[in-house]
């Protein structure tokens, strides 16, 4: 295995406009990747011509300029070089700080209980959605669509009557849509791919299969994968065993007192020294959690994985749901009726925060249904219009609020940093932000509920988007998705293909589409807390050239054999950078002090005085019908 060049993968290289991204706002000479400063270097104002940050390329999520000033006062540099704060000159009923979809919720929920209310909407990126962001291509003469962070309507438990009645509100009904709108005949006959790396195995091998999980796996089909596969004799029978056997390794025991050993130890423990496995097998296993959780088996309890389907308890016969001594249901359970309903619009859940938007801010988007959403575009210049009842303000960081005495009073400064300080008044302040920045804005909090907002340490992910001239090289290989337990990104697959409105999925391996990829960078054998901490270190200071190359060899190596050339197929790469990603959940194994009813968040999201707090880190749960409800009681803890 040769090391290609930059210039053999294609780093850097450039394509015209009229090819590519019609309609971008982009103002450096664009590049097939957009330099990681490019969001950095654009001054522009949202009400400036064209801007419309869903088709910027690069660095996007946490990107360059929407982070440097929260840093700043977290390291206590920010009020030692600031001007004077500018007296304040508007005022609201309430101020929103965070424009994702909790804080998007709570704008709604106070103006339902006061339908005259004047809010305002502070958010430090260059869009609006939080984590539920939207990556808009124009490849090939027509628009595709991915999420860069949330991805769908999904919950381990069903959406309580506040979050389904909001979707009702904005006219999305997932059962009805996921039965109109999914297409599962595009990729039909396509499997799933496994990608051994020598680095990892020994040699560079694809193997394909199409053996599902616990419950569904075919014992030949399995059997023919691991053959294949370029692992020792010893690995190969455990894996067989994993997926295929049927022995229950605690015969005698209840369901509850089987599953009350599982959340006590890790995927990983209970592979190696339960099922007694060759400890080969990790190398395999370790990634599987990744998009889930963040981190790899050894950081997530046997019941968690047990949870989501994950092989190896086929002989235990669990009966479904939780623990009667924890009181939780494992994490990603979400088996009817435990579950939720699903649905997941071509751009995730940005399509809910563009819902919301468009009925806050009449006029921000045409059209008025879930299937005409997708392919509306946004007139950022009509969200923060003085004549508005709710304004959203983009690009800007909030840095100090604290009660007064017939309210609240918020100063915030342009983000990136390094202008003037503005401050603005009103009689309630919602912080629907990232919630461990909040004692560094909210100086007077008591030390307890300071502390609990610190210990709520969010997941760090990355979610790329590639567009790649065509699939054929898929089609070729007869894959749809890899999973790659030695690569850089530990997964990739097609765009999941979804038909909504006058939005079609590419059909035809000859035309161009979008490949989804996930990288967590965490560090294994340490608790999931520390990992995680360790990740967003890891990101913050992974510069997008790093990014570039290791997407463009990975696509290269892993495709290869299908025809794909990564310095002429990649047409365009947008990294969804999350140091600060999914809300956290509730973890047995590193969650000691506490169990599922006794979190932090019970503490840190006390309201304080006309301060309410809102996220779904406030619920302790990264899912969006949670962001809902969080918005919902903050609202109500403020207005009775």
């Amino acid at each position: 295995m040769s090391k290609k060049s930059d210039k053999e993968l294609g780093v850097g290289r450039r394509i015209a406009r009229r090819d590519f991204l019609q309609g971008a706002a982009i103002g450096v000479a664009l590049t097939g990747l957009a330099p990681e400063l490019a969001a950095a270097a654009e001054a522009e104002a949202q009400n400036a011509k064209d801007y419309y940050p869903p088709t910027r390329l690069g660095m996007r999520g946490s990107h360059p300029g929407s982070f440097e000033g929260a840093h700043e006062l977290r390291d206590g540099d920010f009020w030692s070089k600031t001007p004077k704060v500018d007296a304040a000159n508007e005022h609201y009923d309430l101020v929103v700080v965070g424009g994702g979809i909790s804080g998007l919720s709570a704008a709604y929920f106070y103006r339902q209980k006061n339908p005259k209310a004047k809010v305002l909407i502070i958010e430090n990126h260059d869009d609006f959605g939080g984590h539920a962001k939207r990556n808009e291509f124009h490849v090939g003469g027509r628009m595709h669509l991915l999420n860069g962070g949330t991805l769908e309507i999904d919950s381990p438990k069903p959406y309580s009557p506040v979050a389904s009645g909001v979707l009702k509100t904005l006219g999305i009904h997932p059962a009805e849509l996921s039965k109109q709108c999914d297409d599962d005949t595009i990729y039909a006959g396509l499997k799933q791919g496994v990608f051994f790396d020598h680095e990892t195995f020994g040699t560079d091998k694809l193997v394909t299969t199409t053996a599902g999980r616990e419950g569904k796996a075919d014992p030949k089909e399995v059997a023919a994968f691991v053959a294949a596969a370029p692992l020792k004799d010893g690995v190969r029978k455990s894996i067989l065993k994993i997926e295929t056997g049927t022995e229950d390794y605690y015969p005698g025991l209840t369901s509850d007192q089987k599953k009350d050993k599982l959340w006590r130890f890790s995927y990983k423990d209970y592979l190696l020294n339960v099922v007694k496995a060759d400890p080969g097998v990790i190398a395999y296993y370790q990634h599987r959690t990744d998009g889930l959780w963040g981190c790899g088996i050894d950081a997530v309890s046997a019941l968690d994985c047990w949870g989501v389907g994950f092989p190896g308890f086929q002989g235990l016969k669990l009966k479904p749901g939780g623990t009667n001594r924890m009181g939780y249901t494992p994490r990603g359970y979400c088996t009817p009726p435990f579950g939720s309903e699903t649905f997941h619009f071509p751009d995730g859940n940005a399509s809910i925060a563009r819902s919301l938007v468009r009925m806050l801010v009449p006029g921000s988007m045409p059209g008025h249904t879930a299937e005409d959403i997708v392919t509306a575009k946004c007139d950022y210049s009509t969200l923060d219009r003085a004549s508005n009842d709710v304004r959203i303000r983009l690009n800007n960081i909030v840095v100090r609020a604290r009660n007064a005495k017939d309210g609240v009073e918020v100063a915030y400064t342009a983000s990136p940093g390094g202008g003037a300080v503005h401050r603005v008044t009103a009689r309630h302040c919602i912080f629907a932000s990232w919630n461990m920045m909040i004692p560094y804005i909210v100086t007077e909090l008591p030390a307890g509920q300071k502390a609990a907002m610190h210990a709520l340490i969010k997941t760090p992910l990355v979610y790329t988007s590639v567009a790649i001239r065509n699939w054929s090289s898929f089609k070729t290989l007869g894959i749809k998705g890899v999973y790659a337990p030695g690569g850089y990104h530990s997964d990739f697959h097609l765009n999941a293909p979804v038909n909504i409105g006058s939005y079609k999925s590419e059909r035809d391996p000859a035309k161009p589409i979008l490949v989804h990829m996930t990288r967590t960078p965490a560090q294994p054998g340490l608790p999931e807390r520390e990992q995680h901490k360790a990740g967003r270190y890891e990101l913050l200071n992974t510069p997008f050239e790093t990014f570039e190359r290791e997407i463009r060899a990975q696509l290269g190596r892993t495709l290869s054999a299908g025809g794909f050339d990564p310095a002429r197929d990649i047409a365009g790469i947008a990294v969804n950078r999350w140091p600060h990603g999914y809300a956290p959940e509730y973890n047995a194994l590193c969650d000691k002090g506490f169990d599922a009813d006794h979190t932090p968040n019970l503490i840190e999201r006390r309201k304080f005085g006309n301060i309410a707090i809102a996220n779904a880190d406030s619920g302790m749960a990264a899912y969006t019908d949670v962001a809902m409800d969080q918005a919902h009681r903050a609202v109500g803890e403020l207005l009775g």
